[in-house]
């Protein structure tokens, strides 16, 4: 298992230059409003993932007046991560001095999972959220899927060119529909065999944080076309409708996570402080599953986790993810013991981008 040994942030965001050497197990970092907190776990996000949880734009996250930002973190493993992002020229990732193409090795190495605002997404945002969530589960526990996916995707992208010119060439359609259910087929597997894996746990840790409820929820996995039906069949059957929208409506890019009560969306039914709890134990069943499958641990970043929930329920939040054994990070705006890990954590105060360790 890795954890972040050092991290070092340069020019992001109000974050001007600051090292840290973090606890294996649980970081506070508290502060006023607008000090930086969120930033330092955006910081982790970005070395992780190459994104931001707070924004799909990324020249905002370099510091006003610098031309670029770095991020540089060293695992417990001795690896070290390196990242520089300049205005308008891309960024350049390093694992070990050695520049990488994509995140893939090092998404692998540092798993990361965010509890924030965004978080409701899960439940009241798009079906793309929730596709997001579940290939991420399934690209930590099976090692093919990401070529699966990226197969697919060069699938739809060169099938959508074709469906909008003006005179469809059906040799290189039928060319390209053969490829897209071959490795829409594998992508539907893997996400099928994961969901069946993620399913009872998620239920399992819904009644251990609502004290056997589980809030009544109900999920199940639609993976883009009809069950029953070839995908190749669907194809040939949808094509004059996907002509006429050029784009193709069904497929592995059409999957989702279906959250229920009964027969009506959960998020219709559920309080702001049940759907949080939702959503926390989707992501803890993610780090179970995690720790099982691949025996990794989840590094959590948990922004202003008092939001939305009582004391009784905070902790017990807090509880399971501490018990997952995993690097955490926390936000708050003081040092009160929302989470019962007294004695536990390591303490950082951060003002105008400037960060004090004070205990361990």
């Amino acid at each position: 298992m890795s954890v972040i040994k050092k991290l070092s942030i340069s020019a992001v965001r109000n974050i001007t230059d600051v090292s840290i050497q973090p606890s294996s197990q649980v970081n506070l970092l508290y502060g006023s409003n607008g000090s930086g907190k969120t930033s330092i776990l955006e910081s982790i996000h970005m070395l992780s993932t190459g994104r931001s949880f707070r924004s799909v734009k990324i020249d905002p996250l370099i510091q006003y007046g610098a031309e670029s930002s770095t991020l540089y973190m060293e695992l417990s493993d001795g690896r070290q991560v390196g990242l520089s992002r300049s205005r308008g020229k891309g960024h350049v990732l390093k694992l070990q001095g050695l520049k990488q193409n994509n995140w893939e090795e090092v998404a692998r190495l540092l798993p990361v999972q965010v509890l924030d605002s965004t978080a409701f997404l899960l439940l009241e945002g798009s079906p793309r959220a929730r596709r997001q969530f579940l290939d991420w589960g399934v690209f930590h526990v099976e090692p093919s899927f990401v070529a699966y996916w990226r197969n697919s995707r060069k699938c739809l992208a060169n099938r959508n060119l074709l469906l909008k010119s003006q005179r469809l060439d059906g040799e290189q359609l039928a060319a390209w529909d053969t490829e897209l259910c071959i490795y829409a087929n594998l992508v539907d597997l893997a996400r099928k065999e994961y969901f069946e894996a993620f399913a009872p746990v998620l239920q399992e840790t819904l009644n251990s944080l609502t004290g056997g409820s589980g809030l009544g929820l109900t999920v199940c996995y639609y993976r883009g076309w009809p069950e029953n039906d070839p995908l190749e069949q669907v194809l040939t059957d949808s094509l004059a409708s996907d002509r006429k929208y050029g784009v193709s409506q069904c497929g592995p890019h059409r999957a989702d996570i279906r959250i229920k009560i009964r027969k009506s969306n959960a998020v219709e039914l559920l309080s702001r402080g049940q759907q949080k709890i939702a959503v926390c134990a989707m992501k803890i069943a993610q780090g179970i599953l995690l720790s099982k499958a691949a025996e990794s641990r989840c590094v959590f970043l948990v922004d202003d986790l008092p939001a939305e929930l009582d004391s009784k329920n905070r902790k017990g939040v807090f509880s399971a993810i501490y018990d997952l054994g995993g690097q955490v990070f926390l936000t708050s705006v003081d040092q009160q013991d929302y989470w019962g890990a007294e004695g536990k954590t390591a303490t950082f105060h951060v003002e105008h981008g400037t960060i004090s360790a004070l205990s361990d």
